[in-house]
């Protein structure tokens, strides 16, 4: 490793879902082109006990598992994995994602060529529950919104805030982080859903840039039965967007940012994303999820 290299890419996993998604998520950092990084899985309590057994067969030195002695809950695993962090980088792997192997090498990259920013987003591609790539219109609204960059780019300021606030385009298990920066930044205890998005907007608001390269080198797991997507139907994702967006209106107004706070409090691709979930609400007759979701489209 040069001196101009950073260390380890640490890699952390909160885990709660599939063992087997979980393994082949491993495998995919195992098989990176660039092989310095470390892995730390953090259990939080899933009822398998093979889980800890496959672990503590591991060999490979890179390869740590902890278990949580009760279940934490998403936000507070979040906040482990974090304390644990002591090197340059960081992220949070989706236990059920999948690097493609250039990534390590290609955030390594990234961050030689922009060292200052806090932030790296790559390419993502997007697949679903048997790893067949698809295009949701949730994928494609992301791709319209995003700023559009042929080469890595640094982005920071008031531009980059508006243009997450108009659609939070990035991926956050595809997010590598400056640890020390990262470490400033608290989770929004009251926005398990959308706290990544706060948590970005907070650190563009102090200063932060965010570096996007456009190689594809992340595959994102879409599933239907997600905590974000069974949250939709029943308003708890909506009702948390919308005192977050008004939170983030009253943040950039502060700030003199005027576009991105009128951005926020437009929130379009929300309320839009509402309208696309009505014939299902409809087609199921919740009418408590209807008035929720017209209630999201509608209010000011």
């Amino acid at each position: 490793m040069s001196p101009a290299d950073p260390s380890p890419l640490e890699v952390f996993i909160p885990f709660w879902g599939d063992p087997e998604l979980l393994y082949a998520t491993v495998e995919s950092v195992r098989a990176q082109t660039d092989p310095d990084w470390m892995i730390t899985v953090v259990d939080d309590c899933y009822p398998d006990p093979t889980v800890a057994e496959h672990f503590a067969a591991e060999t490979d030195p890179r390869i740590h598992y902890l278990r949580n002695d009760v279940n934490v809950g998403i936000t507070d695993n979040y906040q482990r994995c974090r304390e644990l962090a002591s090197g340059e980088l960081m992220m949070f792997l989706g236990c059920d994602d999948l690097m493609h192997p250039q990534f390590v090498e290609t955030v390594k990259s990234a961050h030689r060529e922009f060292p200052g920013a806090a932030t790296i987003q790559v390419g993502v591609q997007v697949i679903d529950e048997d790893a067949t790539p698809i295009d949701p219109l949730t994928d494609k609204v992301k791709r319209a919104i995003r700023p559009r960059v042929r080469r890595r780019t640094e982005l920071s300021g008031e531009p980059l805030a508006a243009s997450l606030l108009r659609g939070a385009w990035h991926y956050w298990p595809a997010l590598v982080f400056r640890t020390e920066v990262v470490n400033r930044f608290p989770f929004r205890d009251d926005l398990p859903i959308i706290q990544d998005l706060a948590l970005l907007i907070d650190m563009t608001a102090a200063g932060e840039s965010l570096v996007l390269d456009p190689e594809v080198c992340f595959s994102y797991r879409r599933h239907t039965q997600s905590a974000s997507s069974t949250s939709l139907l029943h308003g708890s994702r909506f009702s948390d967007e919308r005192r977050y967006y008004a939170s983030a209106a009253e943040q950039m107004a502060q700030r003199g940012w005027t576009r991105a706070a009128r951005t926020a409090r437009r929130r379009w691709t929300s309320r839009l994303h509402a309208v696309t979930l009505l014939p299902k609400a409809l087609g199921r007759r919740e009418r408590s999820a209807v008035r929720s979701l017209l209630e999201h489209t509608l209010e000011r």
